[in-house]
């Protein structure tokens, strides 16, 4: 008989299961949430600061097309000219900016009809006086709402030469920037010359709007001018041009108004600031200055064409204002009242002119 006899250790029985290679515990399930915050932390902060710098980026184009645009202008090309127009006989002329650094092109219409003197030479003296009409930005030597052949017809008649030329932002064919009278005063300067290398000994400067700002500031480089009609008065600078150009495009004074004046340099060539405004406006001219200007202009305050009126001290100085008259649109308001009063002006000029020569 056989026994079999079973031992078990007392702690066998209850010692847990413990397996042959340790379990590896799992990454805290924490970890991944606080990397993929952070992530996407940093791809916001990237995104912001892209946007902002597009946004830069858009503002500075944005800024240098106006800058482009105020540098050079949209001008429709020529339409006609003084036969077509006015039965009137030119000659195109073309000469060179006193800067040398453009070209001018433009109309010499001289007072004897060129048709007749052809057929009978020496039948009416050639006239010693000359108009130089200056047109006004954005607008070329035909400017038809001033309008520029009515008044050459008047001239004509009156037996003045009239010289109408293109400043070079106008011009097709001799392109150049707007410079808001910097370069354009030398342009004028040369039309003057020219006027004078034709025989001119009086020389009248019939300004519109900025070519009227540009004629004064053409005045203090000459004194070749010997009197001068200022139609709208405009005197450019970065502020007027930006107040302008603000009831087409309203912008922010802050920075647009800055960021233009930088950028322009990069078109004109020359700064706004440059100009010359403070001295154009309290300048005692001397010459015979005929100012017209009206009180709903609403591109030149009439006030600054007053002011520089009452700085003038020439007995034949004087101002029109016209009530309720809008910029370059004088003429057409009251075109009899315009012509009469223009007329009466130059016949004074060219008495005292003549009084000075006997004396």
């Amino acid at each position: 008989m056989s026994t079999s006899i079973t031992t078990t250790h007392t702690m066998e029985s209850y010692a847990p299961s413990v397996p042959a290679f340790p379990m590896k515990l799992p990454y805290p399930t924490s970890a991944p949430a606080v990397g993929s915050s952070k992530r996407r932390k940093h791809i916001f902060v990237a995104s912001i600061a892209s946007l902002l710098a597009l946004c830069f980026i858009l503002i500075i184009i944005f800024h240098g097309y106006v800058a482009w645009m105020l540098a050079n202008p949209y001008v429709a090309p020529l339409e006609s000219n003084p036969q077509e127009a006015i039965r009137t006989a030119y000659e195109d002329v073309v000469f060179a900016s006193n800067s040398g650094e453009t070209t001018v092109s433009g109309w010499y219409v001289p007072a004897v009809d060129l048709e007749n003197e052809q057929s009978n030479p020496g039948a009416v003296a050639a006239s010693n006086r000359t108009v130089v009409f200056s047109h006004g930005y954005g607008a070329n030597r035909e400017e038809n709402w001033v309008p520029m052949y009515e008044l050459t017809r008047l001239l004509h008649d009156l037996n003045y030469n009239v010289l109408l030329f293109d400043y070079g932002y106008a011009s097709q064919q001799y392109k150049a920037p707007a410079t808001g009278g910097r370069e354009e005063s030398q342009q004028l300067l040369a039309a003057i010359d020219y006027a004078k290398s034709r025989g001119a000994d009086d020389i009248v400067v019939w300004g519109f709007s900025m070519g009227a700002g540009t004629a004064l500031q053409t005045a203090l480089l000459t004194d070749e001018i010997d009197a001068m009609i200022l139609d709208s008065l405009f005197i450019p600078s970065s502020e007027t041009l930006f107040d302008n150009l603000n009831q087409f495009v309203p912008l922010p004074r802050f920075p647009s108004l800055p960021l233009i004046e930088t950028m322009i340099p990069l078109w004109s060539g020359g700064s706004f600031g440059s100009i010359p405004a403070e001295q154009v406006v309290a300048n005692d001219y001397a010459m015979p200055i005929y100012i017209i200007h009206g009180t709903n202009d609403v591109k030149a305050s009439h006030h600054t064409a007053e002011a520089i009126a009452n700085n003038q001290r020439d007995s034949l100085t004087r101002s029109w204002i016209v009530e309720n008259g809008q910029h370059e649109l004088l003429f057409r308001k009251h075109p009899r009242e315009y012509i009469q009063r223009t007329a009466l002006f130059l016949s004074q000029v060219e008495g005292q002119l003549n009084e000075a020569r006997i004396h």
